[in-house]
Parts: C-alpha cells; sequence; structure tokens
C-alpha cells in the first residue's frame, strides 16, 4: 500500500516501519511509532496506547493479539544498554492508538485519515467517534482546570479569588464574558457547569487557553496575585484572536451541545463492536495455532 497521507520521519513513513514477527504477522515498534505520531514525551503517548488498549476490549477484539510487552534495548553512555518499555503493536492497535492520541496534533490528525483510508476493518460510525472525542477531551480539560488551579496558587492567587482568576480567562476569550455570563447568553441552566455543554472544538480551544496561562504563569514566575489574573485574560485574548485570524466562530456565538452525561451514557450502553476478518483479529499470532 502507498502511503501518501501519513508524516515520515526523515525518509521512514509508517509502512516503511513495519516489521515481521516469528509467526508472520506483520508488527509495529510503538517506540519507533512515537515520534511519526507527534508525540515527545513516552509518557504521554503510553497513555494514549493505555487508552487504545481499552477501546480494542469495547469494540470486541482481544487486546493480547494486538498488543505486546516488548523491551527495547538501548545504548547508553560509555556502551552501557538500557532496556525500555515498549510494545509490539499490529495494524489494528496503531489504528486504535491514532484514534485515541491528542487531536491538536497534526501528526494524529494525518494519521487517523490515514487508517480511515488504509485500515482493514468495518467503519465506526461517526457520530459514536464523535461521542468519544469529546467525552476523553471532557475530561483532559477537567484535568486541566485543576492543574491549572494549583499553577494559579503557586502564583499568588488566594483560594477565595478562584472564581475571579478564571473568570478572566473566560472574559478575555469570550469578548468580556465571563462564566455565568455565557451561560445565560447561551441559556445554559445556571446549576450545569459550563465545559459539560462545549463541543468537541470549544472543549479544546478552552484546553489551550489554559495550558497555555499555566505555562506561562510558569515561565514568567508570577507571584503576583494580580498579575496572575491579567495575565490569564491576556492570554484568553490571544486565543480568541487566533480564532478570528483563522476564521473561527467566536466561542461565545458556538450553541451549547449535548450534556456531556447524555453522551457518556449513549457510549457506555452502546459500544460499537469491531468485526475483524480472520487474518487482522488475530493481529500479531498471524496464523499461529491460539490453542
Amino acid at each position: 500500500m502507498a502511503n501518501k497521507e501519513l508524516a515520515t520521519i526523515g525518509s521512514k513513513s509508517f509502512e516503511d516501519l513495519k516489521k515481521v514477527n516469528e509467526h508472520g504477522a506483520e508488527y509495529w515498534s510503538a517506540r519507533e511509532l512515537q515520534p511519526l505520531l507527534g508525540y515527545s514525551q513516552w509518557r504521554r503517548f503510553d497513555d494514549a496506547i493505555k487508552r487504545a488498549v481499552t477501546s480494542c476490549k469495547q469494540s470486541g477484539n482481544e487486546p493480547s493479539y494486538h498488543f505486546a510487552d516488548a523491551g527495547k534495548p538501548i545504548e547508553g553512555g560509555k556502551g552501557a544498554v538500557q532496556t525500555v518499555n515498549d510494545y509490539h503493536l499490529s495494524r489494528f492497535a496503531c489504528y486504535l492508538i491514532a484514534q485515541n492520541g491528542d487531536p491538536r496534533k497534526p501528526e494524529i490528525a494525518n494519521a487517523q485519515k490515514y487508517f480511515a483510508i488504509q485500515t482493514r476493518r468495518q467503519e465506526i460510525s461517526d457520530a459514536f467517534a464523535a461521542d468519544v472525542e469529546r467525552l476523553e477531551l471532557r475530561k483532559q480539560t477537567a484535568e486541566e482546570f485543576k492543574a491549572l488551579s494549583g499553577a494559579a496558587r503557586d502564583a499568588g492567587v488566594h483560594d477565595r479569588m478562584f472564581g475571579v482568576f478564571h473568570d478572566a480567562g473566560y472574559k478575555g476569550m469570550y469578548g468580556g464574558l465571563g462564566r455565568d455570563a455565557i451561560k445565560k447568553h447561551k441559556s445554559i441552566p445556571e446549576k450545569e457547569n459550563l465545559m459539560d455543554r462545549m463541543d468537541t472544538t470549544e472543549l479544546a480551544a478552552n484546553q489551550f487557553r489554559m495550558t497555555q496561562t499555566r505555562d506561562k504563569l510558569a515561565r514568567e514566575r508570577v507571584k503576583d496575585q494580580q498579575i496572575a489574573i491579567r495575565t490569564h485574560e491576556s492570554v484568553g485574548k490571544e486565543v480568541r484572536d487566533a480564532i478570528k485570524r483563522i476564521g473561527g466562530t467566536p466561542p461565545e456565538k458556538l450553541p451549547p451541545a449535548e450534556h456531556i452525561k447524555h453522551v457518556e451514557k449513549r457510549v457506555k450502553s452502546a459500544p460499537t463492536k469491531l468485526k475483524l476478518d480472520d487474518k487482522d483479529a488475530k493481529g500479531l499470532i498471524g496464523d499461529s495455532d491460539t490453542e
């Protein structure tokens, strides 16, 4: 299969990294695949692999046929050899990692397009895939909100001012509207969490705002409450300006999405089953006897 979509590393493409094991089955090294998918840190990539294993189970396939623990020897200083964690991955496993990777990475976006064409499988419905993506992004924004709160505290923001601090980011990004004003503008009930009603695009933009604010507070070693609040608002404005420059919809004009609890219930109650053909279903064990 010719590869015209997935990024390359030097002269290496996804198909170039393919190996064949003792069972005659094709496989890829996770360590070699990691930079191709835009991950600089193994920890982050390992998280995507773990999510892919969960997706494999939910799809009705056996994870051990597609993800195999493997040690990879790396030569260090003075000729010392260290063994680091690695996985042998089937083609289906690589597809699932791409689907569970960070959608903001262009390498992941390209990989998802590539596997949509190249992977031998039944199509997951677009609606189901969108639900899973939104659920994962909502979890990530919740984690980032906690991390930003910790960074704000380190930057001198008192607990009683956290509401003001977080509102500053919203005001910068939403054209002067704070959290409560945004909910009123979008007719979201007062008791509902605003992020529970954001679609994938809006969640991703807010996650970006929070990560950039956290990094800026640390980079500039902010230790003053008012400076921290102004910094958050400033980053929010920068994100808003970026959305405008690329022709995106201002976040306050995005309609409220279905409540995330309904999405979670739908995904849990109706997991999509992926029936692979015999060769792909056996993954790493190839044509060997499984009994």
